[in-house]
């Protein structure tokens, strides 16, 4: 292309868009805001997004896909207790809204059709944080720069997030009136009330948080799935290995969290060398078997027993 010659835009994320090509010749526009699919370069041009995300970005984005099924479980196993016998039904009805949502919301990103995205690359925090960095060149005026530099990691999903709702709320409210016949009236449509908070949490969650969970989800999932194992193992009374092979549940909740510290270490590592990150994935069953182990020696009737025997 030809050398520009123009002053360059101010501010960080403030480009020219480029209004026509002549041979090798680019006429550019004035600086300001990007559209919709474009960054700047280095040079503070507009170039359209022609990558495709990244191993880590899909990591990032099956993430945030998790996020509202993991806790439609949690609501439909918290409110179906013992009660009913229909909380399977509602777990596989969850799974398939959430899977529709996200395939739906591929087919309908750029390219349109194609379950391939798309992408701009992630750079560093700040491009999720495009609206934080519009210039004031007098100190009075604000040129308004604000576009997704980080496309389309950042509204996929919103658009994700508003195709499960949909679809929660055209198939679940169906589905437990016609199965949840164990449940009280009151009660057989509470993860469905549920799931109308946590969706708006998600999306605020999202819309301030988008960046930061993009570089430290890893280590979300890490901890989280640390805690709450630790947590089910000790409210459920797990002490010995046989005590899991009494029910099934227990062992699917096992296998759940084993699947989501998988997912952690994968996130962390990328998997860029195999014949180092894959022994990484031996330490999955680590944090459970240790506390198999221990759990008996940790037994707070135990602790206190021992402890007056001592006095």
């Amino acid at each position: 292309a030809a050398v520009d010659i123009q002053p360059a835009c101010l501010g960080l994320y403030c480009g020219r868009t480029v209004l026509s090509v002549n041979g090798s010749v680019e006429t550019y526009g004035d600086g300001g805001v990007c559209p919709r699919g474009q960054r700047t370069d280095d040079h503070k041009i507009c170039r359209e997004c022609m990558g495709s995300p990244d191993r880590y970005d899909w990591l990032y984005l099956g993430f945030m896909a998790m996020l509202p099924l993991v806790l439609h479980w949690f609501f439909i196993e918290w409110y179906s207790g013992k009660k009913s016998s229909s909380a399977v039904l509602q777990h596989l009805t969850a799974l398939l809204e959430c899977g529709v949502a996200a395939v739906v919301t591929l087919l309908l990103s750029d390219p349109v059709g194609s379950l391939h995205l798309r992408s701009c690359r992630v750079k560093k925090l700040s491009d999720w944080y495009t609206m934080l960095y519009n210039p004031s060149p007098d100190y009075i005026t604000t040129v308004h720069c604000t576009h997704e530099a980080v496309y389309p990691l950042y509204t996929i999903v919103f658009i994700y997030y508003a195709f499960c709702l949909v679809l929660m709320m055209l198939l679940r409210p169906l589905l437990v009136k016609k199965i949840a016949c164990g449940l009280g009236r009151s009660d057989r449509f509470k993860s469905i009330y549920a799931a109308l908070y946590f969706f708006p949490i998600l999306t605020v969650l999202q819309a301030v948080g988008g960046g930061l969970l993009y570089y430290a989800f890893p280590y979300i999932i890490l901890v989280l799935s640390l805690v709450t194992l630790a947590v089910y193992l000790s409210a459920s009374e797990v002490e010995f290995f046989k005590d899991l092979l009494v029910r099934k549940k227990r062992l699917v909740v096992l296998f759940s969290h084993w699947l989501l510290h998988a997912y952690g270490i994968i996130s962390i590592s990328k998997l860029d060398k195999l014949e180092q990150d894959l022994p990484l994935l031996a330490l999955v069953p680590a944090p459970a078997i240790f506390y198999l182990m221990t759990a008996k020696y940790t037994e707070p009737s135990r602790i206190l027993s021992e402890g007056g025997n001592g006095h």
